[in-house]
């Protein structure tokens, strides 16, 4: 594993462009060696681009990269020893077992055939497939999937895991089990760069993070720093009756002097409190207008309103998604 003396990543001016586009634009990026660190941007963001420049599968156009001291483009044979990389999507033979392909994987590092077998079967008890590790990866769920793409990332304990965007299209239960397995590896040694567009995701995750949006760094700090750069508080509303929503958004709107913010649960309205002192003021405003609510609380703003805050929209939108998946 790797020491704490230095960096697991330092890149300065990274570019990397696709015709007239500027995927990764300036990216001064340092990651510290031990935990994870989140990567956190909309779809086209530039994480994808970024990560592949990283991990040595894409060249950059510019500026430079290292990873624990060696340069992405010069030692990249070096950094290829250092790191390991599940994608955004599954890159197991859905033909072949889960055992057949961990077995294979480690077959092609180097292992023996008596040790490939052992650490194939130490990865799957691992992470909760034993009993799937006889059927073939197309019968697995979306989640064990993952969980097997994973454990194939670390047939060898790599220095660096990059980790793209693990969760996609899970379902809350599979999720919370990859987020354990984050935890773990983080725990045993391995630096994780994590890439997601879940702000809930990051908060539970991340020691530190960095926000990109267009191919550029806006934001970075630990997920209470971001927040806290917000500089303000907010209020977070349900109402009872949906059909009333609208009506005590003007009103919360009226009192707190922002925009009132809705989701898509129609009951839920939010807004950021500039002054803390007037959300009393709101809800006397609520209650007078006889809007009964079923939730009505004053806290912290969420990684959510800090994303907001710095880009002007949504952490999780599809813009320019196509340009990140090309890439």
């Amino acid at each position: 594993m790797a020491t704490n003396s230095e960096p697991a990543i330092e890149a300065s001016g990274l570019v990397k462009v696709f015709g007239a586009t500027r995927a990764v634009d300036g990216v001064d990026l340092v990651v510290p060696t031990d935990g994870v660190f989140g990567f956190l941007g909309p779809n086209g963001a530039g994480k994808t681009t970024t990560i592949r420049v990283l991990a040595t599968l894409s060249p950059p156009d510019g500026g430079t990269a290292r990873v624990f001291g060696h340069d992405v483009v010069r030692d990249a044979h070096r950094v290829r020893e250092r790191i390991s990389l599940t994608g955004q999507f599954a890159s197991m033979d859905e033909e072949l077992t889960g055992f057949e392909n961990l077995t294979i994987l480690a077959r092609l590092l180097g292992f023996t055939r008596a040790r490939a077998r052992v650490r194939a079967d130490e990865l799957l008890d691992g992470f909760g497939l034993a009993e799937a590790g006889g059927r073939t990866v197309k019968t697995y769920s979306g989640g064990m999937r993952r969980r097997l793409d994973i454990a194939a990332s670390i047939i060898v304990s790599p220095d660096l895991l990059f980790l793209d965007e693990p969760t996609t299209g899970l379902d809350p239960r599979s999720r919370n089990q990859v987020w354990d397995i984050v935890r773990a590896l983080a725990r045993e040694g391995t630096t994780v760069l994590l890439t997601t567009q879940y702000l809930d995701e990051a908060d539970q995750l991340a020691d530190r993070l960095a926000v990109i949006d267009h191919g550029r760094i806006i934001a970075e700090g630990t997920p209470a720093q971001l927040k806290a750069s917000v500089g303000a508080a907010t209020v977070q509303v349900r109402v009872l009756d949906p059909a009333r929503r609208s009506e005590a958004g003007r009103l919360l709107a009226d009192a707190l002097g922002t925009p009132v913010r809705t989701g898509s649960d129609e009951t839920a309205l939010s807004a950021r409190a500039d002054d803390p002192g007037r959300a009393s003021i709101a809800l006397a405003g609520l209650t007078r207008a006889g809007i009964d609510l079923t939730t009505f609380a004053l806290g912290h703003p969420s990684l959510d309103e800090v994303f907001l805050a710095l880009t002007g929209h949504r952490a999780e939108t599809d813009t320019d998604a196509d340009q990140e998946k090309a890439a």
